[in-house]
């Protein structure tokens, strides 16, 4: 692989410095405290929360409050927001920098699910541009002294890219950098993800940091997007679901090293237990934990010779004494399958016909008789 020289720049993002361009990419369901501490146990970089609804954050419900709460180890403390409202969305940035609950704020304008474009938010909302600008001019100014940045796609689908215009807009605005997952929301995580459009955002946004996203399987992966694309740091998603040493991998790529980790079946049994443990921490009841540790188990133990019984064990886990039977079943010492473990993680589905309000992509200003959707898709039970 491509290795860069050991002086590589590091990512600047407002007053934060990082030594190494890398982002953890926002994940439902995954980038809770626990994921993210493990993480950082193997590398380097900025880690971001999982996304949160603005108006539950205002509203502050018991669990928008426990998913902005970071670990003392946490620093920078980075927080994703979602939300279609201006003034919702400028109130929870001004409740995170009054109560200093974060050092870093990114606002999603990128998630494709069908339950948040149905309403105009996510992928759907940087078609309405003036919505777009209102929202991230007033969380800019809202945010003071504290970087905000945006997350976007390129577009609702081909007919209908939205990310050079929108990129514009928000370096207008002043965020302190843009990252693009280089799909539409139409593509959803299928086929390739075009990098040549982060390129072109490169060469048209000349004043802010460009990070670049999707298909970042390995550390060769994003010094390869680097070095195509110009861009000035990476957000790494999917590729690190049940390989959080990957970012120990980034880490040493960036530095110029030439190490890489090759994990034994006893070192990913021990990373599985170690995130076990932090779920316990994070959710305070060990059941709990060990559900949600459930759906980690493919992607921890992908390529390895685990057998089907046991594999289905671990899946169904109840307890972490059960799950300390089950890792003492495997055979510690097994070689690290190389390819076998390697490539795309999570999964890619097809692409699909973006759910939209009706007649929202009639105008790209925002009509009236879309106000009444926006305002669901505020409600703290509309997800995202």
């Amino acid at each position: 692989m491509t290795i860069l020289p050991a002086t590589a720049p590091a990512l600047r993002i407002g007053p934060l410095e990082l030594d190494v361009p890398v982002v953890l990419a926002p994940m439902a369901g995954i980038t809770n405290t626990a994921f993210r501490r493990l993480c950082r146990e193997y590398g380097a970089g900025l880690y971001v929360s999982e996304m949160i609804t603005s108006r539950a954050l205002v509203e502050r419900t018991p669990e928008s409050m426990r998913l902005i709460t970071h670990h003392e180890s946490e620093t920078p403390r980075s927080i994703q927001l979602y939300g279609v409202d201006p003034k919702t969305v400028a109130e929870a940035v001004t409740m995170l920098v009054a109560e200093d609950r974060a050092d870093h704020i990114d606002l999603n304008f990128g998630c494709p699910v069908p339950k948040v474009t149905r309403k105009g938010g996510g992928a759907a909302l940087p078609w309405k541009r003036d919505l777009f600008r209102d929202i991230v001019e007033r969380a800019v100014k809202a945010a003071g002294d504290i970087p905000l940045t945006v997350k976007m796609r390129k577009g609702i689908d081909s007919d209908h890219l939205t990310y050079l215009e929108a990129a514009k807009a928000a370096e207008g605005a002043g965020v302190a950098s843009i990252a693009l997952h280089a799909r539409t929301a139409a593509e959803f995580y299928s086929g390739a993800a075009d990098w040549s459009a982060i390129e072109k955002l490169k060469s048209t946004i000349t004043g802010t940091p460009v990070l670049g996203n999707g298909d970042i399987w390995s550390a060769a992966d994003a010094l390869r997007m680097v070095e195509e694309t110009g861009c000035d740091g990476v957000v790494v998603g999917r590729g690190c679901l049940g390989r959080p040493w990957l970012f120990g991998d980034l880490a040493a790529a960036f530095a110029g090293e030439e190490r890489k980790y090759e994990p034994t079946l006893g070192f990913v049994a021990d990373a599985f237990k170690r995130h076990a443990e932090l779920l316990v921490e994070f959710f305070g009841e060990e059941d709990r934990a060990c559900r949600d540790i459930r759906k980690h188990v493919a992607w921890y133990f992908k390529g390895y010779a685990v057998g089907g019984e046991l594999r289905a064990s671990l899946a169904t886990v109840e307890s972490l004494q059960q799950l300390d039977d089950l890792l003492g079943q495997l055979d510690r010492e097994q070689p690290y399958p190389g390819a076998d473990a390697e490539g795309q993680r999570g999964r890619a589905g097809t692409p699909k016909n973006p759910v939209l309000p009706q007649g929202w992509l009639d105008s790209r200003e925002l009509q009236e008789t879309h106000q009444a959707e926006l305002i669901e898709a505020e409600l703290s039970t509309s997800g995202g």
